[in-house]
């Protein structure tokens, strides 16, 4: 399939779809703040999740940092669930359209969202409501329920997963910005930034049989994001990843930003209580030279609303 067939294709099933209070040694996460130059992490706390966005942006140099002026921008949220913004399992929708508007002022020639879905696709795309504030902002909806959208691919570097099938959109794209929301999860302990790119990749059930932590670390070897942008506003602490009547939370009323994918998830482990040690995927992905895990080497800038 051709770019021009795939974009008609996915064009026309889009029609048819119709902080304060970090755990643990809170200070260390921001202990430094950018002297020169732009942060490496940007961390805000206490506003609204579109309101962060916005802060981060000043913050971190805006978007044109991370995009040319025309290019196409993919956004992926994580919409793997069929639950309302409430629970906490998917990624805030006003913050993905607060994404989306800012990317096409920012100068996006156009803005598309997908995720491949765990639950039932239209399902989640329509009760997550991400699929509707997208949309609302100015972007397309893809579709990611079909093998036909992926390609397989050859990571180089990889210790497990050799290679993958990963959605068009993210071969094909100018840029990506990847937007997980932060949360426990049964077997990785974790979703945050790398969790969330089995979201680009059709044969996950791979990750799962030939060991997950390894299987994250490599396929974030492959086409990092342009940018990580973190929704850690209502954090989901236990029962994660889907959530049930007996998850607990946290209301960290945070957003967490950073172009480096290893270490956005070592801060998420800071929120999450734990240091990043404790997610074996973070480590196996700083060894494999996808990124920093240790913080204390980042100029990191910290703000309060």
């Amino acid at each position: 399939m051709n770019r021009r067939e795939f974009l008609q294709k996915m064009i026309l099933a889009g029609a048819a779809a119709g902080a304060a209070g970090l755990i643990g040694r809170p200070m260390r996460l921001f202990a430094q703040s950018a002297d020169s130059g732009y942060p490496e992490l940007v961390a805000v706390k206490n506003g609204m999740p579109e309101s962060m966005f916005d802060r981060s942006m000043i913050a971190i140099g805006g978007l044109n940092r991370f995009f040319a002026k025309g290019a196409t921008v993919v956004i992926k949220p994580n919409i793997g669930w069929d639950r309302p913004p409430e629970a906490g399992a998917n990624t805030n929708p006003a913050l993905v359209a607060r994404i989306v508007k800012r990317c096409l002022e920012a100068g996006a020639g156009k803005v598309i969202v997908f995720d491949h879905t765990c639950d039932e696709s239209l399902s989640c795309y329509r009760t997550s409501m991400i699929e509707k504030y997208a949309r609302d902002a100015g972007a397309q909806v893809a579709p990611g329920a079909s093998a036909g959208y992926y390609q397989e691919v050859t990571i180089a570097g990889a210790k497990t997963l050799k290679k993958a099938k990963v959605h068009e959109l993210i071969l094909e794209a100018d840029a990506w910005i990847n937007v997980p929301v932060l949360k426990s999860h049964g077997g990785a302990g974790m979703t945050a930034a790398m969790k969330n790119l089995m979201g680009i990749v059709w044969n996950r059930e791979t990750f799962h049989a030939a060991g997950l932590d390894s299987c994250i670390a490599d396929i974030s070897l492959y086409r990092k994001p342009n940018l990580n942008v973190v929704d850690a506003y209502n954090v989901m602490l236990t029962q994660g990843p889907r959530g049930n009547a007996a998850s607990k939370y946290r209301m960290e009323k945070m957003l967490i930003v950073s172009a480096d994918i290893v270490a956005i998830d070592a801060a998420c482990a800071r929120v999450m209580g734990k240091e990043s040690s404790a997610y074996g995927y973070i480590g196996m992905a700083k060894d494999r030279g996808v990124g920093r895990q240790n913080l204390e080497q980042l100029k990191i800038e910290r703000i309060s609303m």
